[in-house]
Formats: C-alpha cells, structure tokens, sequence
C-alpha cells in the first residue's frame, strides 16, 4: 500500500512540473490589433462608449445590426463591425474580408437608417499570407 501511494505522488509530482514547465514555456503572442486599440484609446475614433442614448439613435443602430446580421451572405467578421449613432450620424468601423462586404454594409446602413449621414470606416482586411 505505501508503494502504491508512494508511486502516485511521484508521478504526480512529475505531471505538475512537466505541465509547470510548460507554462513557462508559452509566451502569449500579442494581439494583433494593439495599435489599433491605441487608436481607440486616443479619441479620434469612434468607440462603442460613443454610442447615443438618444431613442432615434439606438433605433437607427438596432436597425442596420439586425440589417447586418440578417444578411447570410455576410462573414462573421463582418458582421460583427461597430456601428454606432450619435446625433443621427452613424459610424461603420471594423474590418470585413472583401469589398463586396464593404459595399453590403455600406447599403444596409443607408437602407435601414433612413436619412441618416454614414461614415463608412471600414477596412478590407488583408489575407494571411
């Protein structure tokens, strides 16, 4: 019995430090849109902190989102761009994959928020080599 128990701390022992070792040895990459949260951070882009309370704008937003996320053409990368109203001005940032996505955004916005002036942000993303 002591052999037993014995022989299950060491390999326990063993499991730890090999999984502790590990551990180490894992560095996270850095997240690839850090300079890009600089840029949010800064103020000179819209973020959803500026999003209106107004109720004419949270309608307008909720309306080209459900526009966005309603067309299954539409990758998942882009359909999840910023779109955000503020004093009837509504602000598409993000990236999508082509240019066709850009341009299906773009419609949904002027189609779902009615008179409202776009600022059309968004960026065509570059294919991983």
């Amino acid at each position: 019995m002591k052999r037993t128990i014995l022989s299950l701390l060491c390999v326990s022992t063993l499991a730890c430090s090999a999984l502790a070792a590990d551990d180490k040895k894992a560095t996270p990459a850095p997240a690839d849109n850090s300079a890009r949260n600089e840029a949010d951070r800064s103020g000179k882009t819209k973020t959803s902190g500026d999003q209106s309370n107004s109720n004419a704008d949270v309608q307008t937003t909720a309306a080209i989102r459900r526009a966005v996320v309603g067309d299954g053409s539409l990758s998942t990368t882009a359909k999840n761009v910023k779109i955000i109203t503020e004093n009837g001005v509504v602000t598409l940032r993000g990236p999508v994959l082509s240019a066709t996505e850009k341009a299906a955004i773009a419609k949904h916005a002027k189609a779902a928020g009615g008179k409202v002036k776009i600022v059309d942000q968004l960026e065509v993303k570059k294919a991983a080599k």
